[in-house]
């Protein structure tokens, strides 16, 4: 299996007005090269999910974009930290760390990671206080 395409992403602690930035420019490119829309509605919501998380919890980060020559797309989210304490609470529908920030933004119900290990074909999460690495694949529509 080989990389046909590649990105990488940079996503800023508390820039709320780049908020999305990444996601989207992930879904015009799958659009872009005709990527089934089922499949790309869940890298959507997975994509925008993490990145939400890295903006709001982390110190920020990078983000990475592989599509492999058999239409699996790989998504890596990786941050400095600080970390998730708890992840088996972290992975719990509703239970959130959010500041009141994020709260008054619209931000931190709680569903994230629930949400995103929803929607993908392959969730993997490492975290210590040196930080999280997010790895989440997605295969093609058969």
């Amino acid at each position: 299996m080989a990389v046909i395409l590649h990105k990488d992403y940079k996503v800023e602690r508390d820039d709320y007005a780049a908020a999305g930035k990444v996601s989207s420019d992930i879904k015009q490119t799958l659009n872009s090269i005709g990527y089934d829309p089922k499949v790309m509605r869940r890298i959507a919501v997975a994509s925008y999910e993490s990145e939400i998380n890295m903006l709001i919890h982390a110190y920020g980060g990078d983000i990475t974009m592989d599509i492999m020559d058999d239409g699996q797309v790989k998504l890596v989210f990786k941050d400095p930290g600080p970390g998730i304490p708890d992840l088996e609470k972290a992975l719990t529908p509703g239970f959130s760390t959010a500041s009141e920030k994020a709260r008054a933004m619209g931000f931190g119900a709680g569903m994230g990671l629930p949400n995103i290990q929803r929607v993908t074909d392959d969730f993997d999460i490492q975290s210590s206080q040196d930080g999280t690495t997010l790895t989440l694949s997605f295969r093609p529509a058969k």
